[in-house]
């Protein structure tokens, strides 16, 4: 009889191994945190890519008094931009600038944490001719304000001769503490018409409604007290529900059905738990608001998830005795649809319930944070299901001022024992910290730490590549190159690789952020503990031909080259062959390119003579062009004794 020997499994909510060698998961969880990352960097509103400015600019209303912020820019290249928060303050920072002359400069924003111990945000970078400058300080602490200030004579100086200009927006609520020197150079502007911002937002759309449209009691009364993002918002629920009920109905039935998604039950929940003296009661409510739109027995686990954590005495009574599910879902106003999902059933009311909780109940913010990674272990979980709760935990975390909990989160969600399926949801919640508004800065630096530090393990670190490379790199590249050159430098086999290759894509996209990453890697005052992975980063970002006309990079490439081509291995000849095969290709920058290598060489005769020698099998390896081979290596021992002093036989 004959046995066959394999592995049968019955049903596995993780990963699993039936075979022999190595197994990786990782790459999976990677990927579906690549998916959600770069589905919310699709809807971030702080971008400044051109395509993003050009969509604002589309939508963009002048707001009051936008004329003489222009001036103020135009004659002193720096304003200080004020305004109440609501009034699209950011929004009108970015118009300035991108509504100034194009020029060779970049338009970007400055770094607002001080990375590698910078004096100060204005040193961490030179300000290239034409440069477009934004920093945003409408959330800044105030010692940080009065810091800002302090530096910023200083730097408006190095604008004028390179025609550069800077907006800076200013926190609204320490205005007391301007400088008075600063105030010539303040400009506030109101609020923009809120209809007007909505009118146009819907025509880019393609929607034209008619003035009575505009003027139903319930949308004059919403776009008075909304902001600006809430009123985009509104233009964008018209214009979902326009795109699904198509030409069954018209722009009245989008409005209400766009209003009703933003309607506040604040009140309506405020009293429904008032009058709700049973706890199990309450914890279905708020287990249904966290888990809006999942099956009863997500639901259902959550609620008792929560009991417990909470020291809910037990329920005694028989379970056939007790109230079913659906008579509980019933009592709470809550509905099950046709695909098993439980949803309330009024509009926003999830939302309330979860605002409810965490503002009137803080004293037990801790044990909602550790009740939520309970429910999270839940290996039944759709993926859908921890996007949604993953967003829904951030948004109340931010709300009341405790980043922190975000923070412990994706600790727990990184570290060694943890599942790989806690990898996106991690990414995620870091995103979403990244780009808050208020707490933004608080986690750019907390990554920043993260990255330099020793012990942060690999799980945590292949996240803030994700996180880096997808979320902070299209609003704050400066930043993003800082922290995945850390990571490119400390991450092991498979996490350094991942970093590294984030760093170049991100340095190769444009040419300031080019010359950044030369200038970290030529002028590091850690180089030395990282002159192997350095100098590996080098050659593959220096580029024979790219802004090889520019004196400064020809200077961060002659520094990068000279700290390579020390090393006796000689594994950059290879990059040497790419060099001079440039000269071939591309004739009219053969000079520049010689100089480069000639230069990085001249102080050491041993290593001109290695690169002498990596020239010579580079000639030698030649099937045609050996005559043009032979001129260019000529012309590169011509141009290593004329650095070094030594006349040339002719």
């Amino acid at each position: 009889m004959t046995e066959s020997v394999g592995t049968y499994v019955h049903e596995s909510h993780g990963s699993v191994h039936g075979g022999e060698g190595p197994q990786y998961n990782f790459y999976v969880a990677a990927a579906a945190a690549t998916s959600r990352l770069r589905d919310q960097a699709g809807r971030r509103p702080h971008t400044i890519s051109q395509t993003d400015r050009v969509h604002l600019y589309q939508r963009f209303v002048d707001p009051p008094h936008f004329t003489r912020v222009r001036e103020v820019l135009r004659e002193a290249r720096v304003v200080l931009l004020d305004g109440p928060p609501g009034s699209g303050r950011r929004a009108a920072a970015l118009m300035l600038l991108h509504q100034l002359p194009d020029s060779q400069g970049s338009l970007h924003e400055l770094p607002d944490t001080l990375d590698d111990s910078a004096a100060s945000v204005f040193d961490a970078r030179e300000v290239s001719t034409g440069d477009r400058l934004l920093l945003d300080l409408s959330e800044a602490e105030e010692a940080r304000y009065v810091e800002m200030q302090r530096h910023l004579f200083a730097f408006r100086d190095r604008l004028s001769p390179l025609d550069a200009h800077l907006v800076v927006v200013l926190p609204h609520h320490l205005g007391y503490l301007l400088r008075d020197d600063l105030r010539h150079l303040s400009a506030e502007i109101g609020r923009p018409n809120s209809r007007r911002v909505l009118a146009r937002h819907l025509r880019c759309e393609d929607i034209e409604p008619t003035p009575t449209d505009l003027d139903s009691p319930e949308l004059v009364s919403y776009l008075a007290r909304a902001p600006l993002h809430k009123v985009a918002a509104l233009a964008d629920g018209i214009r979902r529900h326009r795109d699904t009920d198509g030409a069954s109905q018209r722009f009245p039935q989008w409005l209400a059905a766009a209003l009703a998604d933003e309607h506040d039950q604040a009140g309506r929940v405020a009293a429904d738990i008032a009058a709700e003296e049973s706890g199990r009661r309450r914890a279905l409510l708020l287990s249904l608001a966290m888990f809006h739109g999942s099956p009863p027995s997500t639901v259902l686990h959550a609620t008792n998830a929560l009991l417990k954590v909470l020291s809910h005495p037990h329920d005694e009574t028989p379970r056939l005795n007790r109230t079913d599910l659906y008579a509980e879902f019933t009592a709470i106003r809550a509905e099950v649809d046709a695909d098993g999902r439980v949803c309330f059933a009024l509009p926003g009311y999830d939302s309330a319930v979860r605002d409810h909780f965490w503002t009137y109940m803080p004293d037990v913010r801790r044990q909602l944070r550790d009740w939520f990674q309970d429910c999270m272990s839940s290996p039944g979980l759709r993926p859908a299901e921890r996007k949604a709760a993953v967003a829904r935990f951030a948004e109340q975390g931010l709300r009341c001022q405790r980043p922190e909990d975000l923070r412990a989160l994706v600790e727990r969600w990184t570290r060694t024992d943890a599942a790989v399926r806690y990898v996106p949801d991690a990414a995620q919640l870091l995103a979403l910290g990244l780009s808050d508004d208020l707490h933004g800065r608080y986690f750019r630096q907390q990554i920043y730490d993260w990255s330099t530090a020793a012990d942060t393990n690999e799980g945590l670190r292949h996240v803030l590549v994700l996180v880096c490379s997808e979320s902070m790199a299209p609003t704050h590249p400066d930043q993003a190159l800082v922290r995945l050159h850390h990571l490119a430098r400390r991450g092991k086999v498979r996490t350094g690789a991942a970093a590294q290759e984030a760093v170049l894509s991100l340095a190769r996209s444009e040419n300031r952020l080019y010359e950044l990453m030369l200038n970290r890697l030529s002028a590091d005052k850690d180089q030395r503990t990282w002159a192997a992975r350095d100098s590996a980063l080098f050659l593959a970002l220096a580029d024979p031909i790219r802004r090889i006309h520019s004196p400064r990079v020809r200077a961060l490439l002659i520094h990068g080259w000279s700290a390579t081509l020390r090393h006796p291995d000689e594994w950059w000849a290879e990059h040497v062959s790419h060099w001079l095969s440039a000269c071939l290709e591309y004739a009219e920058h053969r000079d520049h390119v010689l100089e480069v290598l000639a230069t990085a060489c001249a102080s050491d005769s041993r290593t001109a003579g290695r690169l002498y020698r990596a020239a010579r099998v580079w000639q030698r390896a030649a099937d045609r062009a050996v005559a043009d081979r032979a001129d260019t290596v000529h012309r590169l021992l011509h141009a290593i004794d004329t650095q070094q002093g030594i006349e040339s036989y002719s």
